[in-house]
């Protein structure tokens, strides 16, 4: 399989056209209605530009929070976005390994990220973050899934402006339900599609207090 992430042009590319997604502040709003402005540390999974944590910080300045990416494109970006914020580590990390150690959360977040793994790694990787989120803690995961059928997957694409030919040959779509059931086989509870449209949608699972 083919990612492209590690290519300045993709993301740079993607950056440019990140603002422009339709119903994407919708459902960035829903993830922060989600997560409690009480948490003390957030991580934030294939961070990107640092956008979505960015967002959750305006009302949790005081809140601790971990960057994690692999594009030096994005660490870049990421890195310019968090300059002066000390209470921001930014960690350089391909998804397809297992996580460092980075300690506990409160909440853990990602934000049209994990779609670019492989099934089974996106399970593996739901169980490491459960495994590092505190008791009572919320993961929300603002992702890119599948659509049921081909017309409907085109009909998505030429709503947020691509060509067929212009489809990311790193993503790798999963149906919604397959995965909130990942995340209750895991453990988790509360589970829901907390947000959707077309193939953008918000998961949501919290940790046994």
């Amino acid at each position: 399989m083919t990612n492209r992430w590690s290519s300045t042009d993709h993301a740079l590319s993607y950056l440019a056209r990140a603002d422009r997604i339709p119903r994407r502040t919708e459902g960035e709003s829903a993830l922060l209605e989600q997560v409690p402005k009480t948490v003390g540390r957030i991580l934030d999974v294939g961070t990107g530009d640092g956008r979505l944590l960015g967002l959750l910080k305006v009302d949790r300045p005081e809140a601790a929070g971990v960057a994690l990416d692999f594009s030096e494109t994005m660490l870049a970006a990421v890195r310019d976005r968090f300059a002066g914020d000390d209470r921001v580590e930014i960690v350089a990390h391909n998804l397809d390994q297992p996580l460092p150690d980075l300690g506990q959360f409160d909440a853990i977040v990602s934000s049209f990220a994990i779609h670019h793994l492989s099934h089974s790694r996106k399970r593996s990787l739901y169980q490491d973050l459960f495994d590092r989120l505190n008791p009572g803690g919320i993961f929300a995961n603002l992702e890119h899934v599948a659509s049921p059928t081909a017309s409907l997957h085109e009909k998505f694409l030429q709503a947020i402006g691509y060509r067929l030919e212009e489809d990311d040959p790193s993503n790798q779509l999963l149906d919604v339900e397959t995965q909130l059931q990942w995340f209750r086989d895991i453990g988790f509870q509360e589970v829901d599609c907390y947000w959707k449209w077309l193939e953008m949608a918000l998961l949501i699972g919290i940790k046994p207090a």
